[in-house]
């Protein structure tokens, strides 16, 4: 009898030590070829495409993103045809203005450090990470790092990545400290356009 007590604590004991050992990220290179990147994302993301207006036109904005926990992993891509280049900056402005404006009205706070991404052919190159602390009612919400890349294609199109990471449960730690972890980190080191 302690026999089979003993087998069965150490298969429960395995069991345990298994379950505990599974990581929650499982980290997975993606490579999104229409979309000329390739990123490590802490599991498999769902792709979504939409249609958005802009100056009198279309863009497709294509969304790659995953949840894990209380996290949000996404990389959204807006393509520009060469000639539509001329909107690029106005474009890339808006996008920055719409999120980082809406989280100064609503009393957050936005910090900005600067950073590297490389590329596909392991260059770096300057960015700046935009970190928001989200407010409602005087009271944080949600975290956010977020970071915006223009890359210019060599048939002159132009593409636009925001990279961001959304926490929703809050703790004391800043945005700045909270999502420069590792586990947020690598999602973003390891972003890498064409």
């Amino acid at each position: 009898m302690s026999k089979g007590i003993f087998k069965a604590a150490t298969l429960l004991a395995t069991f345990i030590f298994l379950i505990a050992c599974s990581p929650k990220l499982d980290w997975r290179t993606v490579q999104a070829p229409q979309e000329r990147y390739t990123a490590l994302f802490p599991g498999k993301p769902d792709k979504l495409e939409r249609r958005i207006p802009y100056l009198d036109q279309e863009l497709l904005q294509t969304l790659e993103a995953v949840k894990i926990d209380d996290d949000i992993y996404s990389v959204s891509t807006i393509q520009l045809r060469a000639n539509q280049s001329a909107s690029i900056s106005k474009l890339l402005s808006q996008l920055q203005a719409n999120l980082i404006n809406g989280t100064k009205a609503s009393g957050g706070d936005v910090t900005v450090e600067d950073a590297f991404y490389k590329t596909a052919d392991r260059q770096r190159l300057p960015i700046k990470d935009y970190f928001l602390d989200l407010k409602s009612n005087g009271k944080s919400q949600q975290l956010m790092r977020v970071r915006w890349i223009n890359r210019v294609a060599p048939n002159g199109d132009n593409w636009i990545y925001q990279i961001s990471v959304l926490h929703a449960n809050l703790g004391t730690e800043s945005a700045n400290t909270l999502l420069s972890k590792e586990e947020y980190e690598n999602f973003f080191s390891d972003f890498s356009p064409e």
